[in-house]
């Protein structure tokens, strides 16, 4: 058994021991809801030259096609210094194709809709391919109140950020004998240092307050004690900001009681997934999440929070996914690629938008389409 598991383990690519750790060049000036710093970014973005940048684009599958086409059509109307390069990537491939890999690694950016992945059955998730291909080892979702929307709680303004290539993701699973099957969550030090660097990185530079772990080392010992002895030595270096942790049980239940609480979350890859979609729901809805993937040196942005719409027939035939997660996460995009005037300009139409509350998908209350939505945004850019 310990020679199989050894075995495993050595299928699970580490990215390389010279941890590129980046020092803080100063905290520059504050920065809006969506900015998503690259790791070891210790400056404010500079404007870009403004020649247009190639993105990959991947539409993806149910209602992918319907906001990535919103993006495109708001990024038109702005003039925006940004092109796309389209790729098809579908849930029942074996893995993500070579050319969409080389068209990411070439543009460092991606934007992409949602990919079904498969229930069971053994074929991997092109989604978790994709983030350990380019090492996209931070997932951001910001989970916070937009102006004029009802929510059961106000004042949340919650960032998630979660380790992206390991933990329970690992993908190690066999059958021992029939009927048993082990599988291997992997935690490093190297992997929980670098999210827990890439979370101080994130508070210290748009001024937040707080970082809080969260973990099952009362259950996990080694594995979770793991992960909190490096964002413990990560939380030494960063003095003004406070750091406490938390049992992935009771954060939850806090989550649905007292979400003002947190701030910023950092969290192993499983726990991420469960804590960014039970704040996205306290704060709005998945379908005004933003988030992204960053790496070392690409990014992929997408809706924040799984939205379990992608294979929902009814919403794709009659137009109305909501677009303002992806349209958000695209103004993320922007300002990571340093065109912070385009990002500000979506933002605050969106924004625009949202609070009017006119124009809305019914999963915000209202009965609008998709399409709808973007033309109203398109009405509302300066």
């Amino acid at each position: 058994m310990a020679r199989r598991a050894l075995t495993i383990l050595k299928q699970l690519r580490v990215p390389c021991a010279s941890d590129p750790s980046h020092p803080l060049l100063g905290l520059g000036t504050a920065r809006t809801v969506t900015y998503m710093p690259r790791p070891g970014d210790g400056a404010p973005p500079a404007p870009g030259d403004g020649a247009p940048r190639a993105v990959t684009l991947i539409p993806g599958e149910g209602i992918g096609p319907l906001v990535t086409g919103a993006v495109e059509q708001v990024m038109k109307a702005m003039n925006a210094p940004v092109y796309f390069e389209r790729y098809e990537v579908h849930g029942d491939m074996k893995s993500v194709p070579a050319e969409v890999l080389e068209s990411i690694r070439k543009n460092k950016v991606c934007l992409k809709g949602g990919i079904r992945t498969p229930v069971g059955g053994g074929v991997s998730s092109l989604n978790v391919q994709l983030r350990k291909e380019l090492d996209l080892f931070a997932s951001l979702v910001n989970c916070f109140n937009l102006p004029g929307l009802p929510t059961r709680h106000e004042n949340v303004d919650i960032v998630v950020i979660r380790e992206n290539t390991e933990g329970e993701y690992a993908g190690l699973e066999h059958e021992v004998v029939p009927g048993v099957v082990e599988s291997l969550k992997v935690i490093t030090k190297f992997c929980s240092e670098r999210i827990a660097k890439y979370a101080f990185e994130y508070a210290y530079l748009n001024n937040r307050k707080k970082v809080t772990a969260v973990h099952k080392a009362n259950i996990m010992k080694l594995a979770d004690g793991l992960f909190l002895e490096s964002c413990r030595e990560v939380a030494g270096k960063y003095p003004s900001i406070e750091y406490n942790e938390i049992i992935v049980d009771n954060c939850c239940m806090q989550l649905v009681s007292k979400p003002e609480q947190f701030d910023v979350m950092v969290t192993p890859n499983l726990y991420g997934n469960l804590v960014a979609n039970t704040a996205a729901g306290i704060a709005g809805g998945t379908g005004v999440m933003p988030g992204g993937n960053v790496g070392a040196d690409h990014a992929v942005f997408e809706q924040g929070a799984s939205a379990g719409n992608v294979g929902k027939e009814k919403m794709v035939e009659q137009k109305t996914a909501n677009p303002i997660a992806l349209l958000l996460s695209s103004a993320m995009m922007l300002k990571h690629l340093q065109f912070p005037s385009f990002a500000d300009r979506l933002e605050t139409a969106v924004k625009h938008v949202i609070s009017e509350g006119r124009y809305r998908t019914k999963d915000l209350g209202g009965d609008s389409t998709t399409q709808e939505v973007v033309d109203a945004i398109i009405a509302k850019l300066d």
